[in-house]
């Protein structure tokens, strides 16, 4: 699908074939669902095979999809090509060879067993090192820029060595696995403090199993909610509050929900509004950002917001990872997580208000907005899965994402209107085009956009109210298997 997409795009914009615009409108679809296949299969593979390390696989995952721009970018720089086109032939040529060369170890992978707690520790460790190669990697890509052709070329060089490396890691393992084994056979990785979802529950799982209260999923565990919980919960408020946070709440981690299940689930719909009024809104404000620093006097700065913005969503999807590695001093439900990293776009929005005709205050703004929005799009799986099972998570978390392009539709249109209502014809026409200058072009915007992700926040902080108990169970039950 991408390469008939974006491969007949770059053939119109060369000039070597002409379509109507419908044509064009239907390419661009096409495109675009080539990027949410490819995503899912991703996102369902590192699901299925890495049972026990899933959160940190899928925010590796995602890191990377947020250093592709850069990669990109010095691909065509090193190609010492003017032409905006060759974006458009790497996206339809780079995605179809990669997923060939993928194709062949995914179809012939054996079967998942559960993992003895050793092999578990071992990929944590590994998961750590890629996620510090990706630091610099990601690094690498954002922060050196080449000044010519040629030292596009070398810098180029650098990111496919730093690119392809990770492919090496399974051999070095194994290898130093070996070498231990027969060598120093009285070391071992039994001080790794690293505890995530499923490492320490596999004798937990064998357990529930032989039990009329057990599922199968590896990431099911019964947490039904007893009076003293319900009790406690209901001090924290009124009785409206009581109602809301305790109505069919979530009594157990990883029960599967099929779609007509999952649209029914109010938790669901909380989730859904925290995504749509955070992350969401987040990749508007990128998307858009071209537009607004012309309007706000920093033209000139484009470039280096759009490298903020890309480093701190890198880092912040990076940073999706750290709750599991310190899980076992610092336990906390990833929707506590989800509502902590939701907290600073609102408040990005109002700064960029208040400061927006100030560099300085943009660049903060940008960062703040890019880290959380990288957190959440990260963070969003693994809380997918949780809450609604590993099974139909790519169905689900589809119908999640459905939120962006309606997003992206009505923030859209909002900061339009808010455009043209003071654009001065007299002082900003180019033209037969519109242009507004000044704070005033985006002030209302980012009230705007500030008070719907307020409104997100509070979404988040009910959907982990509604939650914790089912986490907090989860948690009891791995810690008191431990003691087995």
């Amino acid at each position: 699908m991408g390469l008939v997409g974006y491969g007949l795009q770059w053939l119109v914009i060369r000039n070597v074939i002409a379509l109507p615009y419908f044509v064009m409108f239907l390419l661009c679809l096409l495109a675009g669902c080539s990027i949410c296949w490819f995503n899912t299969v991703c996102f369902v593979l590192c699901i299925k095979n890495f049972p026990s390390t899933m959160p940190l696989a899928l925010s590796l995952t995602v890191s990377y999809n947020g250093v592709s721009a850069a990669f990109y970018n010095l691909a065509v720089k090193s190609l010492n090509t003017s032409s905006s086109a060759t974006y458009l032939l790497l996206n339809a040529l780079v995605p179809l060879f990669t997923s060939i060369a993928a194709l062949i170890p995914i179809l012939r992978q054996p079967s998942v067993d559960p993992s003895p707690s050793d092999v578990v520790k071992r990929d944590q460790l590994t998961f750590l090192k890629l996620n510090l190669l990706a630091v610099i990697t990601g690094l690498y890509l954002l922060f050196l820029h080449p000044s010519n052709s040629l030292m596009a070329r070398f810098l180029f060089a650098g990111a496919v060595f730093l690119l392809i490396l990770p492919f090496g890691i399974p051999g070095i393992v194994y290898a130093r696995h070996w070498f231990k084994r027969t060598i120093y056979s009285s070391l071992s990785l039994d001080g790794s403090g690293f505890i995530l979802v499923d490492a320490d529950d596999l004798e937990l799982h064998k357990e529930l199993l032989s039990q009329d209260s057990s599922v199968a999923s590896g990431l099911t565990y019964s947490a039904n909610i007893d009076d003293d919980s319900s009790q406690s919960n209901g001090a924290d408020g009124g009785c409206s509050c009581r109602t809301l946070v305790e109505k069919d709440q979530l009594v157990m981690l990883g029960q599967e929900h099929k779609a007509s299940m999952l649209v029914r689930r109010l938790d669901f719909w909380l989730y859904y509004v925290a995504y749509f009024c955070g992350g969401t809104i987040g990749l508007v404000y990128s998307n858009n950002l071209g537009q607004i620093a012309e309007s706000l006097g920093h033209m000139s700065m484009t470039p280096k917001l759009i490298t903020i913005y890309s480093a701190f969503s890198f880092f912040g999807r990076l940073l999706s990872a750290a709750p599991d590695f310190i899980r076992a001093k610092v336990y906390f439900a990833r929707t506590g997580w989800l509502a902590i990293a939701l907290l600073p776009t609102p408040i990005a929005f109002f700064f960029l208000g208040a400061f927006g005709g100030n560099i300085l205050g943009v660049e903060a703004g940008t960062a703040l907005i890019g880290l959380s929005s990288g957190f959440i799009f990260a963070a969003a799986v693994s809380v997918t899965s949780e809450l609604f099972g590993p099974e139909n998570v790519g169905v689900n978390h589809n119908i999640l994402i459905t939120n962006i392009p309606i997003g992206s539709l009505v923030y859209g249109f909002l900061a339009a209107m808010v455009y043209d209502s003071n654009a001065i014809p007299a002082f900003s026409r180019m033209g037969a085009s519109v242009v507004c200058m000044g704070r005033k072009c985006y002030f209302w915007t980012f009230v705007w956009w500030g008070c719907i992700s307020l409104l997100g926040f509070a979404s988040s902080v009910l959907l982990f109210l509604r939650t914790r108990f089912a986490y907090h169970r989860f948690e009891q039950s791995r810690r008191s298997s431990t003691l087995y």
